[in-house]
């Protein structure tokens, strides 16, 4: 098999799709590993991937093996299958807060790492993953690396002083839009239009407008000017946003989820 993940919930998920669907490995060439019953019979029925209650079992069968488990039990999880690594053998981490130090402390030998960020966009294709490998991990490696990643997100290669200011801007950030575009269609709501178009208008938006500034390379601010006409309507909602705070709160936001990644 050629890809192995420790955990099998919502990250792996979307990972392993994202996998299946650009047809980078068939379900066959795939395993994961769950103490949860229940996840691991929802992930196989879902893709049809190998699944087992055993760690090692995976350390046995892939290739590139992710870590998809919570940040607190990396600890124990690493402690459980440190003996079986093989040096051939790629570990990408997507844990906040777990240093390249850290993860290499723990496992007690020369293992090749990537650490990563990947964010839940994922599922549908569009997510963006951080990546920072270790002394140990070749240019061929990381070829093969980002091959993956690539499957299911855009991917930039960053400094590991960077990764919690991944975190922070992309790893966590689409709790922030997600509540921004509940927002946005709560006052549609308010204004009279159905909840669903009221979504699909709020959302769409969001998508184009990213779109937008990945694709026209323009700044930011410079396209927003091209939407405010004066004494518009849009400029009118601008002015509401910035007096009650709207880009303060969002940068306090980054810097506090920033913060919290640094304390893990």
């Amino acid at each position: 098999m050629k890809y192995g993940f420790i955990g099998v919930g919502n990250m792996a998920s979307a990972i392993i799709g994202g996998v299946i669907g650009k047809g980078l490995a068939t379900p066959d060439e795939i395993i994961g590993a769950d103490l949860f019953a229940p996840g691991r019979e929802r992930v196989k029925a879902q893709y049809g991937i190998h699944v087992t209650a055993d760690n090692k079992e995976v350390f046995e069968n892939a290739e590139i093996i992710v870590l998809s488990v919570k940040p607190q039990f990396y600890g124990d999880v690493i402690s459980g299958i440190k003996d079986v690594v093989k040096e051939n053998q790629i570990v990408i981490t997507i844990a906040p807060g777990k240093t390249l130090a850290w993860l290499s402390e723990q496992f007690g030998k020369d293992v090749k790492i990537v650490r990563t960020m990947p964010n839940t966009p994922a599922m549908v294709g569009e997510g963006m993953t951080a990546a920072c490998p270790n002394e140990f991990v070749t240019e061929e490696d990381m070829a093969e690396v980002k091959k993956f990643l690539e499957s299911f997100s855009r991917v930039e290669v960053v400094p590991e002083r960077l990764m919690d200011t991944v975190t922070a801007v992309s790893g966590s950030s689409p709790a922030y839009v997600f509540m921004f575009i509940e927002s946005m269609a709560d006052a549609a709501v308010s204004c009279g239009m159905p909840r669903p178009q009221a979504y699909k208008f709020a959302a769409q938006a969001v998508l184009g407008s990213a779109k937008m500034v990945l694709e026209t390379g323009k700044h930011p601010g410079e396209l927003k000017d091209m939407v405010c006409s004066p004494a518009g309507t849009t400029i009118g909602a601008v002015r509401v946003l910035e007096e009650r705070g709207f880009r303060s709160a969002v940068f306090e936001a980054v810097k506090e989820c920033e913060e919290i990644s640094r304390s893990l």
